[in-house]
């Protein structure tokens, strides 16, 4: 299906009830267009809470979000006949982002995440708003999202105001084809009518941590596959460098230094050399007693981001629980003020999966190189050139990836140490949590490439042994990955040819999965 295409009536449903949501079902619906719909047993919780804010929008006192105004202008009374103004003031006010677009799959996941939210009941929004936030899903319909305009406190306030704009029939959104049309025409055409917002309903489809929590469940998905990636390519550098496979064993891990991350990343690794004829040769014609630590310690690197990792996917579960808003109805009747749409926890696992993401990277690097240099490569040749000094080989391609690793330095800094005060101060402290998500997207793509060419020099370094006179062979899974990337189109050893297109195509392979599917097929499943 063409990731512009509206949601087919054959797409797999997600049912979107009381009960929490998982990851899965955010990237089912950012990333695979499935259909939403909303369960009954929401709907009808949805119309109970409901009835309780008309109840307090009748009252002659003041509640926050139902008869006042918003922020720092909580302190006014808004008269019933100017509420549906409000509403509308505000979603329009609030939708101040600025810079490129953010990408679609985003939008979607954020747009996911407030229906969700919306439909556990505690925001007393009408089921009318839920319902027509599915059908823009449904519909291919995506807000146009700008990339700045988020504090990440009182959750993505601007992001989801553009979203909420289009809800009204206002604002910028694409089709499904991706182009951008006017919203009335959009909605027309997708036979939806836009929704006139009545009290709190405006505040509740903007105060959320939906964005910075979508793209974090997309950030686990992608690290997931990379730390498995990041474990055959350092198997395959170990394998060209003729390292010993001994510091892998089982009972140098788990047993002795119990982080579960490191164990996975041995095992991985183990597996993918099993029944080599490369490894072990640390000891023939330059004896060496230990190997180097981007190929020793590589365990126990990536395992520490596997930790992280799990830690990022706990807080992930925790928030995907949550009902975020303010105020919200609980299930007593009460309409209680709270501080929960503040990004924190959210914010922080996001920063901590950039140090990780950087620090992977910053290995790998530093083995590619270790392949790159004829004084430590154990016999290759200077750059894994044909004819070093005529040809360059892959001199360049690791200045490629160590700009991408300096990058990826610099996006590690964390975003959440810093606070910046808004709306006169009632907002003094704020999370930078969509700041936080934005700029690990960028550090996880980076990290794809910079594996990529990790394979391209690792899989060049073991053709080259393979093609040595009494050299033994690769293990069953290496030659896999070798294979598979030679299908991709990533050139092996020669003469020097237009390199970008092989580690281009390195980057794609990587990114798509199929490296790791293709040494599965040997290894099956690893972690």
């Amino acid at each position: 299906m063409d990731m512009h295409s509206a949601v087919a009536p054959d797409a797999p449903l997600v049912l979107v009830g009381k009960a929490d949501v998982s990851a899965d079902d955010v990237l089912a619906v950012a990333r695979g267009n499935a259909r939403v719909e909303i369960g009954p047993d929401a709907q009808a919780e949805m119309a109970a809470s409901r009835a309780r804010i008309d109840a307090l929008a009748a009252e002659p006192r003041p509640v926050y979000g139902v008869s006042t105004g918003f922020g720092a202008l909580a302190v006014r009374h808004i008269s019933p006949e100017l509420r549906a103004q409000l509403q509308r003031s505000l979603v329009r006010s609030h939708a101040a982002g600025m810079g490129p677009a953010v990408e679609r799959e985003v939008v979607r996941a954020l747009m996911f995440l407030r229906m969700k939210t919306l439909a556990s009941g505690r925001t007393g929004v009408r089921p009318l708003v839920a319902q027509t936030m599915a059908a823009l899903l449904n519909a291919g319909i995506t807000p146009v999202v700008r990339e700045f305009g988020s504090l990440g406190c009182s959750g993505d306030l601007a992001p989801l105001s553009h979203c909420a704009l289009v809800l009204m029939g206002e604002g910028t959104a694409t089709g499904p084809d991706g182009e951008e049309r006017p919203v009335t025409e959009l909605l027309a055409e997708a036979g939806i009518e836009p929704v006139e917002l009545l009290e709190k309903e405006g505040l509740a489809l903007i105060n959320g941590t939906d964005g910075m929590l979508g793209m974090l469940v997309m950030a686990i998905a992608d690290l997931q596959r990379l730390f498995t990636t990041a474990d055959i390519t350092a198997a395959m550098s170990l394998e060209a460098l003729l390292g010993t496979d001994k510091v892998l064993a089982p009972e140098l891990h788990a047993p002795i230094r119990p982080h579960p991350g490191q164990a996975l990343s041995a095992a991985n690794m183990l597996a993918v050399l099993k029944d080599s004829g490369l490894t072990g040769h640390h000891q023939d014609d330059a004896p060496r007693v230990q190997d180097a630590y981007s190929i020793r310690c590589a365990p126990q690197v990536a395992g520490a981001g596997r930790d992280t990792l799990a830690h990022a996917r706990l807080v992930a579960s925790r928030e995907l629980a949550a009902s975020v808003d303010n105020p919200v109805v609980l299930p007593d009747g009460r309409v209680e003020s709270n501080g929960n749409f503040h990004g924190a926890p959210v914010a922080y696992v996001l920063d901590f999966l950039a140090i990780a993401a950087a620090d992977l990277g910053s290995i790998s690097e530093r083995r590619t190189d270790r392949l790159l240099d004829k004084a430590r490569s154990h016999g290759l040749p200077a750059f894994l050139a044909d004819d070093p000094g005529v040809d360059s080989g892959l001199m360049i391609a690791q200045y490629t990836q160590a700009a991408l690793v300096s990058e990826n330095k610099r996006l590690a800094v964390p975003a959440s140490v810093d606070s910046i005060p808004s709306s006169a101060m009632q907002e003094d402290h704020v999370s930078m949590g969509w700041s936080a998500a934005r700029k690990l997207r960028q550090a996880v793509a980076n990290l794809g490439r910079i594996l990529a060419v990790e394979l391209t020099a690792s899989a060049r370094a073991l053709e080259i042994r393979q093609q040595a006179d009494g050299a033994g062979g690769p293990a069953p899974a290496t030659a896999a990955a070798m294979a598979v990337a030679r299908e991709a189109g990533v050139g092996g050893a020669g003469r020097d040819r237009f390199l970008s297109p092989d580690l281009e195509a390195a980057a794609a392979l990587v990114a798509s999965g199929d490296l790791v599917r293709a040494v599965e097929r040997v290894t099956g499943p690893l972690a």
